[in-house]
């Protein structure tokens, strides 16, 4: 079963629990990342890479998202700076996320600057 759904010509839509995190970047599960990126970022032709970063989009915010072992599956961990930012209040809470399909990640990413926590980050 798919982690997300088509949304739009841009989007996958998913539901995933928010919570904070305590290292300087977004995560998620590292299978459920892998798979999540298999889904949204591989063409099917040879041998494909499913590690790049999920281009995620929460409220108005766009981050990028990493896989890690030590996170609960269907799970968004946030940096506490994210999170006020975002103002999710009482994580953990069910939240729907957007994922950004290949083509408008790589735009994002163009226009995307180093991802520190800092106001300026997610603002």
């Amino acid at each position: 079963m798919a982690l997300f759904e088509e949304f739009s010509a841009s989007y996958y839509v998913g539901q995933l629990y928010i919570e904070s995190t305590d290292g300087e970047h977004a995560v998620m599960e590292q299978t459920q990342h892998e798979a999540a990126n298999e889904q949204v970022y591989t063409t099917g032709r040879g041998v494909e890479r499913v590690d790049h970063p999920l281009i995620v989009k929460l409220d108005d915010t766009h981050f990028p998202v990493f896989g890690a072992e030590d996170v609960p599956t269907d799970t968004l961990g946030l940096p506490d700076a994210v999170l006020e930012a975002i103002q999710v209040d009482a994580p953990p809470t069910l939240r729907s996320v957007l994922v950004a399909k290949a083509a408008r990640a790589a735009q994002l990413l163009d226009w995307y600057t180093p991802y520190t926590v800092t106001e300026s980050a997610v603002a």
